[in-house]
């Protein structure tokens, strides 16, 4: 047993599952995988040093509060623990644990002259210096105020004090010093998902004057940013109280629990944690900055969402300092900055299966088209190249996806017209936030002839035009957008509502809310576009002149899309977007890698080898996932001579499989662009 429990351990707990004084409770599946100390049985009451000057313990019997004018009976408030936030699979991403302050309790003086209080409370001051290596500026008028308002409460200093100095601190220390028992938020992950959990920060300091009912025996907390600021009310406990009794000469006589503070609900995410910081432990390997997402095209949940350069938000406990602060905020490097959903991007060659998607879909190209494309091509009075040096001759959709070609682009976007593939980009998430609760999310640009108008001075043109069908120009998106393009893709029908939210639950490990998932666009696009594009996207991948070949799984087939941008002056930046299987997608995904000032990056050289390095080693978890659904049928019984017994051919002592229509749909529907039919989103667990 640790040394918080072993001090704190009393009455006192946190109401959980079993009305016990125990660590909070989590049901499946946020699994009780809590370290005990995280999550402890404490009471707030501060391991003391003897002090000969604080007069020994009474019986309530003989307080005598009605006639001793410095006898005090307090009713304080204890703040409660906050709730957790866990993986999907109940792992701590944000938990409780117990530390401790360095600070000083008051004895009762006989004769509280203001230069013997002083000088006692400077020795205590002076002792807490030497043990945290700080030095302390405390005014007399507030040491002063203190004894004569609070000196039945510690006065305290906001240093965590080491597991280390409490063992070696406790019995030793000097008369009147107190190691005083908070709880404070820990973040386990450290850097881990920092941009995702956010960090908690004080409500203010404590109370100063006389001490009135309900004052708090610490400081309280709230959520600054992130998940703890958007789930603060369901992750803020209810607080205790505690009634403590003091005899006029500062003996305590009565302690006691008059309610036990209630911890926060839990908030179980979608992320899958052990994913999580495998994605953070590729972009530390191979990039400096930069991005990977992780979705799940079934159910629309966020499995990964990580973000390089990250921080440690445990700096924030309890407090953080200015210069601390000024460092992290001023650094080049932008460690506080999620960039896998607070920086947008140009999606560059990324966003080129939406054109392809687009002008299949309207006719403006079909399967067989074939298309002249050379190095390069004029379009006004500009000359607009592809991006290899070598002309592909006529190709086809298939190939040009393959490829990335350029010119193929240029030419089929004009014809498609900008306003249309714009507005598939639209129905599959680009150019607003995905509704997650996320702090500071980037809504991406998706330019309208307005917003030209305004920047530019002119509408829409074809050199624009040309420019957004290979993704540059206005077009700015997010790491999660293009994966989220990605999942609606991988469906074809509809783009599911992302989610990173799984349940809320309370104490007891009830569900609180749990949300379903849900349809947020139809795509209206043609099922054969779908197919079309899909397979271009994996001839990407895994044909010879494919772009992605980096990308490759060695256990499944793999649908993507490298890209490249230059994204400043004088930097690039590095896509691979895709997902798989093809034939019953279940992941959707993206790697970003942003380069350096004057570094050549590539998606092919820098972006697709991170995919590989992320989901080769998740061979033995993932492709039980993936393994396809048995497809529905009825068994029809037929005759007992073995011949056909009806129009639909059964032959009697035969069982045949005939394919099922949907419920509620009279036969299998065609496509109709202009009345498409009703979407559909298979939910499907992980195994």
């Amino acid at each position: 047993m640790k040394l918080g429990q072993v001090v704190m351990i009393a009455a006192l707990g946190v109401v959980c599952t079993d009305g016990g004084t125990r660590g909070q409770g989590v049901s499946e599946p946020a699994a009780a995988k809590q370290d005990v100390a995280a999550q402890p049985v404490v009471k707030p009451k501060p391991v003391v040093a003897s002090d000969p000057a604080s007069g020994t313990a009474r019986d309530a019997a003989d307080a005598s509060v009605s006639t001793r004018k410095n006898a005090r009976t307090l009713t304080l408030s204890i703040p409660a623990p906050r709730g957790l936030i866990t993986d999907r699979f109940g792992e701590p991403m944000a938990q409780n644990k117990v530390a401790y302050y360095y600070g000083f309790q008051f004895p009762q003086f006989e004769k509280p002259d203001d230069a013997v209080v002083l000088a006692w409370a400077r020795r205590r001051i002076e002792a807490i210096a030497t043990l945290t290596g700080r030095s302390w500026e405390v005014s007399g008028k507030r040491l002063l105020e203190h004894y004569r308002h609070r000196r039945w409460l510690p006065f305290t200093f906001s240093t965590i004090v080491t597991d280390e100095q409490v063992k070696a601190g406790t019995g030793k220390l000097m008369n009147g010093l107190v190691l005083h028992p908070v709880y404070l938020r820990h973040y386990p992950g450290k850097d881990s998902m920092a941009h995702i959990i956010g960090y908690v920060r004080s409500k203010g300091k404590l109370p100063t004057g006389p001490i009135n009912p309900g004052d708090p025996l610490f400081e309280e907390t709230w959520g600054s940013e992130g998940l703890e600021k958007i789930f603060d009310e369901q992750l803020t406990g209810t607080p205790g109280m505690r009634k403590m009794i003091f005899d006029s000469d500062g003996s305590l006589v009565l302690d006691e629990l008059e309610e036990r503070p209630r911890v926060g609900n839990t908030v179980v995410t979608t992320l899958n944690l052990a994913w999580q910081q495998r994605a953070e432990r590729v972009l530390r390997e191979r990039s400096k900055r930069g991005a990977f997402v992780v979705l799940d095209v079934h159910t629309g949940e966020v499995l990964v969402l990580a973000s390089r350069p990250s921080y440690d938000i445990n700096v924030w406990i309890p407090t953080i300092g200015q210069e601390e602060f000024e460092k992290l905020r001023d650094d080049e490097k932008k460690p506080m900055y999620g960039r896998a959903f607070q920086a947008a991007y140009p999606p560059a060659s990324a966003f080129k299966p939406i054109v392809a998607l687009t002008a299949l879909s309207n006719g403006v190209v079909r399967r067989e088209t074939l298309i002249n494309c050379p190095t390069k091509i004029r379009i006004g009075r500009t000359w607009m190249h592809n991006h290899s040096k070598y002309a592909d001759g006529d190709i086809g959709v298939e190939r040009a996806l393959a490829r990335s070609n350029n010119v193929w682009f240029y030419q089929v976007g004009i014809k498609t017209r900008a306003q249309s593939f714009l507005s598939v980009a639209q129905r599959l998430g680009f150019g607003s936030v995905t509704g997650l609760p996320l702090y500071n999310e980037n809504p991406g640009l998706i330019p309208t002839d307005e917003f030209v108008k305004k920047k530019h001075g002119r509408s829409i043109m074809d050199g624009d035009t040309a420019n957004y069908a290979i993704g540059q120009g206005d077009l700015q998106a997010t790491p999660l957008q293009v994966a989220q393009s990605m999942l609606g893709i991988a469906n074809g029908r509809v783009l599911p509502r992302l989610r990173l939210i799984r349940q809320i639950q309370d104490a007891n490990g009830g569900v609180l809310s749990a949300p379903e998932p849900e349809i947020r666009n139809p795509l209206n696009v043609d099922p054969e576009a779908v197919a079309i594009v899909h397979q271009g996207m994996i001839d990407v991948v895994h044909e010879g002149y494919g772009t992605g070949q980096r990308a490759a799984l060695s256990y499944t087939t793999m649908a993507g899309k490298t890209g490249t941008a230059q994204w400043t002056p004088d930097r690039g930046l590095a896509w691979f977007a895709g997902f798989f299987p093809p034939d019953n997608p279940r992941f959707a995904f993206v790697a970003l890698y942003e380069g350096a000032p004057d570094e050549k990056v590539s998606g092919s050289g820098k972006a697709a080898p991170m995919v590989t390095s992320f989901f080769e080693p998740l061979e033995d978890e993932i492709k039980p996932m993936i393994k396809p659904p048995p497809k529905a049928m009825i068994i029809v019984e037929g005759g007992e001579d073995g011949e056909p017994d009806g129009e639909d051919g059964t032959m009697e002592g035969v069982l045949r499989a005939i394919p099922v229509v949907p419920l509620g749909v009279d036969e299998f529907p065609e496509f109709d662009p202009d009345n498409p039919p009703p979407a559909a989103v298979i939910v499907e667990e992980d195994e």
